[in-house]
């Protein structure tokens, strides 16, 4: 039994507090020397087998045109209003001499010349792209090897270099381009010290003790440095893309803190009862400890199951989340009963604020009330209470309007569009998005996203006039460079400029447009074959390929849920009802996300300064992790349900206590994880804002409209057929680890409890 294994595993824990303790602390410490030893660098690889933009970068590789490699790009213009760079002599000057600097830089194979194109002819420079029509605005386009090549003291050295000619030239020096995406440090360090203030507030306020609030903090922060440290390492193996620890950081923490705060509620109920710390552990472990692996396993396979997409950025960064969760797991129920052990009674007495506070709230009118204690949480249980049962004695009101305003905040994902945020979506604080801004002002703002034709002409060697002259006529592309031809292969690669930016819909219409019907009517019948590519078309592809096979996921994740749910609760209308809920809260979390970042809905509050289309793999990611997460609550609330149905056989009774009895625990938990994701909602990076603003707002609906309204009114209206199951399907269905059954209560002590009769 499960249970039975918790037990012994959290009761040796607390006895032996100062050994577990060693050994994390080692394990922490071997963790981040194996992360400095042989991690590697954090790598966003936006491809997968067998897209279109996929089979381009193949044959530009194929080429060696450069085209593979990472880009940079330095934007300026003069600092002289009224001066251009067709009649400043000075400032054609510093632009050669930024030109000449950046070319010695480590690693730059080579840099585009707007000052020798000006010197040969303004026409030539304004056709090259280089400097724009009016003079005012240059590029110097820099080109470095692949990424495996690059690390982060090439950004730097760039950096640096436009530091110093800021100072030296008469120029307004910007910077863009991939390499400030693939190296830039990512949001997560602030947010994550934000995180735990919040959360250490809220557990402090719940417990009313500094030793009761510091434990979950320390067990997250152990379990955080472990698993980052363990991710770290995996990107020494593999290609970790850059979201993954800053989305590891996020859900690491809000799940560390909530497991901890289950289990520390749950020894808590057990010291007020008289029972020893080593003992109150082992129970507090093999009771709560079980919802937890349950819930932490649900979020791991969730995540896991993303492999469906067959996107593999996407896949890698879902396990590299996974670890840290199952680290939390694993601390939640071997770390924590040792930190519980080693604190002793202590944590049985509320801190003095705590106990000020209480007699505040049961203070008589012109004095403090008798410093007698109540029971931990009475005040706060009578008062669930009473709301659960208001509720349950108005079950359709409740259930009709909350179901209601939940599909109403649904509605905007009819119009959820995928893309993903530029640098035009960055604040203006940063030098990418003055660049981006620079360059479309000068050359239009499809430049920011160029896109990459790749195409081998073998058997038709006319194929590349028609190509270059089908491509030009479309009305979504502005421009297109000079084509480059490969001698050794035959490849040729053409730059092309669309005349809408990057995360414009029209982008993705003209790319649509280049793939069904300019290239195949330029090429026709023969051998010839010609690929779309770069990072807007990757992007889009990605986009295009998780969008079709979300449905598909999501089902996969629906019918795995309600199996392990059927299995714990041994009910079919339980599970159900959980799956239904859930999707009520992660669609009204997606409608409010659209609401927010497409059509700009207080945007501003979270720093957001222009509307920006969601990125293309939030929402299976999101959904993932969201419907995992809200298995913690569903099985922490249920399973005391069920406890008091098995103990008294009456719905109405069963629902009001077990909802009301766990309500104070699960706002809690609740709170601390909004508090964490509200902290990396106000990142400065778009994708960063978009999983901490989804994330909070599913977690708050879930905790509060889902699990204190519709939970009860629902339960309610079922009656006993809540745990109806089928005979046949009972004797099926697999007793053991995770389904639940009488002998759980004996082996944690609890007095035993009459069977179901009405299964």
């Amino acid at each position: 039994m499960l249970s039975k294994a918790l037990l012994r595993l959290g009761a040796s824990a607390a006895r032996h507090p100062w050994r577990v303790i060693a050994a994390w602390l080692v394990a922490a410490t071997l963790a981040v020397l194996a992360a400095v030893a042989f991690g590697g660098r954090n790598v966003d690889s936006m491809t997968a087998p067998g897209l279109d933009s996929q089979r381009a970068a193949e044959l530009i590789e194929r080429a060696g045109t450069g085209q593979e490699g990472m880009t940079a790009q330095v934007v300026v213009t003069p600092l002289d209003d009224g001066a251009t760079f067709f009649d400043d002599d000075s400032a054609r000057t510093a632009l050669a001499r930024l030109r000449t600097e950046v070319k010695r830089l480590p690693h730059v194979l080579g840099t585009s010349d707007p000052a020798g194109a000006l010197d040969a002819g303004g026409d030539t420079a304004v056709r090259g792209g280089l400097v724009s029509a009016d003079g005012r605005i240059a590029v110097v386009r820099v080109q470095y090897p692949d990424q495996s090549r690059l690390s982060a003291e090439d950004l730097d050295a760039l950096v640096d270099l436009g530091d110093r000619l800021r100072a030296e030239l008469p120029l307004r020096i910007e910077m863009g381009g991939n390499l400030f995406y693939a190296f830039s440090d990512p949001d997560g360090g602030v947010s994550e010290l934000i995180g735990l203030v919040a959360a250490a507030a809220i557990l402090f306020l719940a417990f009313g003790s500094l030793v009761a609030a510091a434990l979950p903090i320390g067990m997250a922060v152990f379990g955080l440095t472990v698993g980052v440290a363990t991710m770290t390492v995996l990107a020494g193996v593999t290609d970790v893309p850059t979201f993954a620890p800053v989305l590891g950081s996020m859900v690491g923490l809000g799940v560390g803190i909530d497991y901890a705060l289950f289990v520390l509620a749950r020894h808590r109920e057990y010291l007020a009862r008289g029972l020893d710390p080593h003992e109150a552990a082992g129970r507090a472990v093999a009771t709560a400890g079980r919802p937890v692996v349950f819930a932490g396993g649900t979020v791991v396979v969730s995540i896991l199951g993303m492999a469906v997409a067959n996107v593999p950025f996407m896949t890698v960064g879902g396990l590299a989340v996974s670890i840290v969760v199952l680290t939390m797991v694993l601390a939640s129920v071997t770390l924590l009963p040792a930190f519980l052990g080693a604190a002793g009674p202590r944590l049985a007495r509320a801190g003095r604020i705590g106990r000020i506070g209480r007699a505040l709230q049961t203070r008589k009118p012109g004095r403090l009330a008798r410093r007698r204690e109540p029971a931990a949480g009475s005040a706060h249980a009578a008062g669930w209470r009473r709301w659960i049962g208001h509720v349950s004695r108005h079950p359709v009101p409740y259930a009709v309007g909350a179901a209601g305003l939940l599909l109403t905040a649904t509605l905007p994902v009819l119009g959820l569009r995928v893309g993903l945020p530029d640098d035009g979506s960055l604040p203006h604080s940063r030098t990418e998005r003055r660049a981006y801004d620079l360059v479309a002002e000068g050359f239009g703002p499809g430049t920011n996203g160029p896109l990459v034709i790749a195409a081998d002409p073998t058997g038709d060697p006319g194929v590349l006039d028609r190509l270059v002259g089908a491509v030009a006529a479309d009305p979504g592309i502005a421009s297109v460079a000079p084509t480059h031809i490969d001698r050794a292969t035959g490849i040729a690669t053409l730059v092309v400029f669309p005349t809408t930016s990057p995360q414009d819909k029209a982008t993705a219409d003209t790319i649509a447009r280049l793939r069904t019907d300019v290239l195949p009517t330029a090429i026709g019948h023969g051998p010839a074959r010609a690929h779309v590519g770069g990072a807007a078309a990757s992007l889009s592809d990605v986009g295009q390929r998780t969008s079709q096979r979300l449905p598909a996921f999501v089902a996969a994740v629906l019918a795995m849920s309600f199996l392990l749910l059927m299995l714990v609760f041994r009910s079919i209308l339980v599970p159900l009802k959980a799956v239904l809920l859930n999707l009520l809260s992660i669609g009204a979390a997606y409608g409010i996300m659209v609401a927010v970042f497409q059509w700009g809905w207080g945007g501003a509050l979270i720093g957001l300064e222009a509307t920006v289309p969601i990125v293309s793999f939030i929402p299976m990611f999101l959904f993932a992790i969201l419907f995992g997460l809200s298995m913690d609550y569903e099985v922490f609330l249920l399973s005391r349900v069920r406890e008091e149905y098995v103990r008294t056989g009456d719905n109405g009774p069963a629902i009001v206590e077990g909802v009301s009895g766990t309500a104070r625990i699960i706002t809690s938990a609740a709170l601390i994880m909004v508090a964490v994701f509200l902290s990396f909602a106000v990142a400065e990076d778009p994708s960063t804002k978009m999983f901490g603003l989804g994330l909070a707002t599913a977690i708050f609906i879930d905790a509060t409209i889902v699990r204190m309204v519709l939970v009860p009114a629902t339960m309610t209206l079922l009656g006993r057929t809540n745990w109806w199951l089928p005979k046949w399907l009972d004797r099926m269905l697999p007793r053991g680890p995770v389904g639940t059954d009488d002998t759980d209560a004996e082996s944690t002590g609890e007095a035993p409890r009459p069977r179901l009769v009405d299964r």
